[in-house]
């Protein structure tokens, strides 16, 4: 499976080397598992996005298990950006994560997704003494300028061209849709497809709500041949259940995804795992705190990936080529 994104990677590096304060405040027990001991080093991750979040959850978990064990209290700052998109609501968050930096005084910061790189680690922290470990930037992390003298971090990618050439094998046509929550990073994702990838799509959906998705699932299915589903995080009143049934009962062309829980609606899921985002900054961490520069630690890109298919879309579809080493979809 890791061949699969090979190429990705290879094009990714490439490009990366030319190239208010309502938010929540999560304090988790120390990383071991109980209350962190009297002069215990000290992380603070700040998650871009809200609780909840199925995704960075994941991250977080897997942080926080790298951790275990050691004499560490971590601490999450969510920066809830999703949920709460405008400029000024996230300037606020970006403040309110140097007060409890301020205060908390980490020894790493720890920060997932563009959201806090842009908003954050740009304008505050870029060479300051406290290391920063980033991780989930998408394609490029040079677009904030990084990396800087005291910051380190795992670039994520997906594996776009492998996505749409499984998806070519059932499809009848040429022609390309690309589906996804309206956000700024959607939109990065949309042009770093074309620009690394020359990926052209003929139909674009930016959606701001359920129904929005519904409705733009629908026309996709006689306006295109073959859909990407991208990223719904950001609709707050996702309804996974219904679209499942949707996508299961009105699904006339093929369409794929890289999350796992868009296996769901989808056909083709090649899926990326956060936990390998997780583990690498929790294991870059330890490297720092244990006295290594992280401008000693090249930028990293994640590897690994999951081969999804789902059979109720594929009976729907009509096909039975089912690619090989794939997982069914639950």
């Amino acid at each position: 499976m890791l061949r699969r994104f090979e190429h990705a990677r290879s094009r990714i590096r490439e490009a990366a080397l030319t190239c208010l304060i309502l938010c929540a405040l999560m304090v988790m027990p120390s990383a071991g598992g109980t209350r962190a001991q009297e002069g215990a080093r000290r992380v603070l991750h700040v998650d871009s996005y809200h609780a909840g979040n199925f995704w960075n959850d994941r991250i977080v978990a897997a942080l926080q298990e790298s951790l275990s064990g050691k004499a560490i209290e971590l601490r999450v700052f969510h920066m809830d950006t999703k949920r709460r998109p405008s400029e000024g609501d996230i300037r606020a968050s970006a403040l309110e994560a140097m007060r409890i930096i301020d205060e908390f005084k980490p020894d790493v910061v720890t920060t997932s997704d563009d959201p806090a790189a842009q908003y954050l680690v740009m304008p505050y922290l870029r060479d300051a003494a406290v290391p920063v470990v980033f991780c989930g930037l998408n394609w490029d992390a040079s677009a904030y300028g990084l990396p800087y003298r005291n910051t380190t971090g795992m670039v994520e990618v997906s594996p776009i061209p492998q996505i749409l050439r499984l998806l070519r094998r059932h499809a009848r046509g040429p022609r390309l849709g690309f589906l996804a929550e309206d956000t700024e990073v959607k939109r990065k994702e949309l042009t770093y497809h074309e620009r690394l990838f020359g990926v052209s799509y003929d139909k674009v959906y930016f959606v701001s709500s359920y129904a929005a998705w519904k409705d733009a699932f629908l026309r996709a299915q006689k306006e295109v041949d073959m859909l990407m589903i991208l990223g719904v995080g950001a609709v707050p009143d996702w309804d996974l259940a219904d679209a499942r049934r949707l996508a299961e009962e009105r699904s006339e062309i093929p369409s794929g995804t890289d999350f796992e829980w868009l296996t769901a609606v989808s056909l083709i899921g090649v899926v990326k795992s956060p936990q390998e985002q997780g583990r690498w900054v929790g294991q870059a961490t330890l490297r720092i705190l244990d006295g290594v520069q992280p401008s000693d630690i090249p930028l990293s890109y994640n590897r690994e990936g999951e081969l999804f298919f789902n059979d109720r879309i594929a009976r729907r579809l009509g096909t039975k080529d089912i690619p090989p080493l794939a997982r069914a979809v639950p």
